[in-house]
């Protein structure tokens, strides 16, 4: 398609040579038509054929300048030595060239045929009227003609070079574009991976008590069916939330609900669901306890519940503990159990692929190092159990009282 393109801009400036060419044959043709004084030079067909010979090269202006110039000047010369024909008021093809020459050619070049052109000026000047004032004449069309062709070359390059920028600011800003759409199916696929992970761990786990709640204990079995229907709800109606972003159409878009991100003040109910399926989950709070941004509590609560989705999933843990420690320029989370711990859970492949850092664990790590913080874990305390530690920064309490 570029080669097509090109070959079509040579045919467009051919056509255009040539068109240039047949106008300024136009103009030298005037003064052979026009009525003239007797006492004038006849207009015989020899001298205009030969002034036709001297406009010709300017079809081939763009693809040899300096063999077009020098056509001209030998056309001209001869014209000037051999024939007595009508003048012309401007030598328009030599201009031209000399327009063109200064576009296209090189440094070199252009000092060579501009010193060869200035010699041939006043020759020409003296074998013509021989005056001062044809000659400043004639040196300043032609000098005005080369200034022009270098301001044309100097346009072109500005414009080349705008062209270049905003071609490169457009691939930037494409590259860019690409790199946010990526970060943001990557954080979607974070956000769905939390929300459906833990919310079918819970409904497995308690999905498999039922039956032995139905025969041991059928209160409990009630119990455990309608957790089962509100990890349900809940999870649906965060995964609505989250697609209603999603969608293309306005009505559906504004139709969509836009209830805020879960934060700190969720984890009860998250840590509620999480002791429905047996597990017994300590929660506590220390240092000064405040405020924190939105998008910061959104990412605590995930990493809290992805933690807990591992505890049940995976840990076969009977207690687990979540810390939330506020420091003076950080908000630590430790999530920790006492179940079989890394080493143990290797022999069962889920659980070997959750502790040697699964999806679940890097997202966490993901999260953490959007926020400027860091996540590890590994075997806790005396190496049992499992202890997810996360520490994301936050402003101090004066900061975010200003």
């Amino acid at each position: 398609m570029r080669a097509w393109g090109e070959r079509v801009r040579r045919a467009d400036r051919r056509w255009q040579d040539l068109g240039l060419t047949l106008l300024v044959q136009v103009a030298t043709t005037i003064p052979f038509v026009v009525p003239r004084d007797p006492l004038d030079s006849p207009a015989t067909w020899q001298a205009y054929l030969l002034t036709t010979l001297g406009n010709l090269p300017l079809v081939w202006r763009r693809r040899a300048p300096l063999a077009a110039i020098f056509g001209m000047v030998a056309a001209g010369s001869l014209y000037t030595l051999a024939l007595d024909g009508p003048g012309q008021p401007l030598p328009y093809a030599p201009l031209i060239g000399v327009y063109t020459m200064a576009l296209l050619c090189p440094a070199r070049a252009r000092i060579t045929t501009g010193a060869v052109l200035a010699g041939l000026i006043p020759v020409s000047v003296a074998l013509n009227t021989g005056t001062a004032r044809e000659l400043l004449f004639a040196l300043f069309v032609f000098a005005a003609a080369y200034a022009l062709g270098r301001l044309q070359y100097t346009r072109q390059a500005y414009t080349e070079a705008v062209e270049a920028r905003a071609a490169e600011l457009e691939r930037a800003n494409r590259i860019e574009a690409e790199q946010a759409a990526a970060r943001e199916r990557a954080r979607i696929a974070r956000e769905m991976h939390d929300i459906l992970s833990h919310a079918v761990s819970i409904m497995i786990v308690q999905a498999e008590a039922g039956p032995v709640a139905v025969r041991r204990a059928p209160e409990r079995a009630e119990a455990a069916f309608d957790a089962i229907a509100e990890t349900g709800r809940d999870a649906m109606a965060q995964l609505r939330t989250m697609l209603g972003v999603l969608r293309t159409d306005r009505a559906e878009q504004e139709a969509a609900p836009r209830s805020p991100q879960p934060g700190i003040a969720e984890l009860p109910g998250l840590l509620e669901r999480v002791r429905g399926s047996g597990a017994r989950v300590s929660y506590e709070r220390t240092g000064a306890v405040r405020p924190l941004p939105a998008a910061l509590e959104a990412t605590v609560h995930r990493v809290v519940q992805e933690a807990l989705t591992n505890v049940v999933k995976h840990a076969g843990a009977s207690t687990a503990s979540v810390r939330l420690e506020y420091g003076p320029r950080a908000l630590t989370v430790t999530v920790a159990d006492d179940g079989r711990g890394p080493e143990r859970a290797a022999t069962d492949t889920a659980s070997a692929t959750a502790t040697a850092g699964g999806h679940g664990l890097i997202g966490i790590r993901e999260r953490a190092a959007a926020h400027g913080g860091t996540a590890e874990y590994g075997p806790g305390p005396g190496g049992l159990g499992f202890s997810v530690r996360v520490v994301l920064g936050v402003a101090s309490p004066l900061e975010v009282g200003r």
